[in-house]
């Protein structure tokens, strides 16, 4: 019987939410002996079948709300997102920002009358945070008295957690994230031809907000090793030649190998980069410089640049302010201890991607392979596709990321990343 309930509940959240079809398809629902709410692993979504049973005959219409609400951890990847947070309280986020998603759904699986609590909540937190998302909400709950944060985790509670990785960095967990983060964008594609079909309404775009906003710390150290291209490296090379020929060699003829051992391989790694930092004012000199050695720290602890490089580092608001090169690995933490920002006025990205464009004509980038532009997104792009890779980087600051044009890439960091307490 049980089964069949949430076989009928799946059936309903998909006439409901029809753009949730891959994503329901990726959480199949699994019983279990004891407790007392849904819980989920990432993998499955486990039911108790006593409480099911009980819930069903006493308050029906909970239900599909409170299955979606687990479904919604995972497209938004709360369970893999945490980092350095404190658990209970990244939790009782994690619920707020679903709950307040869900609240803006106007379907059968989702109304429910929000009471006084919940909008007494919801106005306390949009006065410091406009976008409701997790890491916002976090940052707001880490000053609440505890008080407030008891009624608050009474009024949200929903599912489970205790099935969330404890370690969410460790291979298996990042695997299971990654499956999400592709079902996110699968997701959000789905919503925005939906959108197109229908007209996007105002709960459409908070749920893709929601769904944009789950980028991960992972994401952002694979994100920068699209900007690796194949060169050749002076390393011996173990495994271009065959040891027992080699040995053979040295057996029979002395000192005559007959194979000698390559002095070059090809690695994978990056030769000419560019990061453009925006300092016009609307961007705090503290989070920039954290940014640049947070970057230059992934960088070399991945040993992402060949040992010969070129990486120019630019500060710009409405004009180019100040260029520097550093052409070593070991300059990268020189730089990060002398800089200063040098600026302040308003945004135009067009200056900056102009300057690169004169650099490669005139052969001082003869081998860009990409550009990072760390900004608040305030600004004005350029009108055409520049010849290379570009990637805007924001900071969440509590408001849903900036559009950007189509040929550039766009992620939205978590100002925790940068803070070695992780708040």
């Amino acid at each position: 019987m049980a089964r069949r309930v949430m076989e009928q509940l799946r059936g309903e959240l998909y006439l409901d939410q029809r753009y949730l079809t891959a994503a329901l398809g990726a959480l199949p629902a699994a019983p279990q002996e004891s407790g007392g709410s849904f819980a989920t692993d990432g993998g499955a979504l486990y039911y108790p079948t006593a409480w099911l049973l009980d819930t069903y005959r006493r308050n029906r219409r909970y239900l599909p709300r409170a299955y979606l609400h687990s479904l919604f951890h995972c497209i938004f990847r709360h369970l893999w997102l945490r980092d350095r947070r404190d658990p209970d309280l990244w939790g009782l986020a994690c619920d707020i920002a679903v709950e307040a998603t869900l609240d803006t759904l106007n379907t059968p699986a989702t109304k429910r009358p929000v009471g006084w609590v919940r909008q007494q909540c919801y106005t306390q937190l949009r006065e410091k945070c406009k976008f409701l998302a997790a890491g916002p909400i976090y940052r707001v709950l880490a000053q609440t008295d505890a008080e407030t944060l008891n009624k608050w985790q009474r009024e949200f509670y929903t599912d489970s957690h205790r099935l969330w990785p404890a370690d969410p960095d460790s291979p298996a967990a990042q695997m299971r994230g990654k499956q999400w983060e592709n079902l996110g964008r699968q997701t959000e594609l789905s919503m925005e031809e939906s959108g197109r079909r229908a007209g996007q309404d105002t709960a459409a775009q908070a749920l893709q907000a929601q769904v944009q906003a789950g980028r991960s710390r992972r994401t952002y150290r694979d994100f920068l090793r699209r900007f690796a291209v194949w060169h050749e490296e002076p390393h011996l090379d173990p495994e271009e030649f065959d040891l027992g020929f080699y040995s053979y060699g040295l057996r029979t003829y002395g000192n005559l190998p007959l194979i000698e051992p390559l002095e070059s391989r090809e690695v994978k790694k990056i030769r000419d980069f560019v990061i453009v930092v925006d300092t016009s004012e609307s961007t705090a000199g503290e989070l920039v410089k954290a940014f640049l050695k947070e970057t230059f720290t992934l960088l070399k602890s991945q040993d992402s640049f060949f040992r010969q490089c070129r990486i120019l580092v630019m500060q710009a608001d409405n004009a180019v302010r100040d260029e520097v090169w550093l052409n070593d690995l070991d300059a990268l933490d020189r730089y990060t201890a002398q800089f200063t920002l040098v600026g302040g006025g308003g945004t135009d990205f067009r200056p900056a991607f102009a300057r690169i464009a004169q650099l490669r004509q005139d052969g001082a980038l003869r081998d860009l392979q990409g550009v990072l532009y760390f900004t608040d997104g305030k600004g004005i792009y350029p009108a055409k596709r520049p010849p290379f890779e570009t990637a805007f980087l924001f900071l969440e600051d509590g408001t849903p990321p900036p559009d950007v044009p189509p040929w550039a890439m766009r992620l939205v960091l978590q100002p925790e990343e940068f803070d070695p307490k992780g708040r």
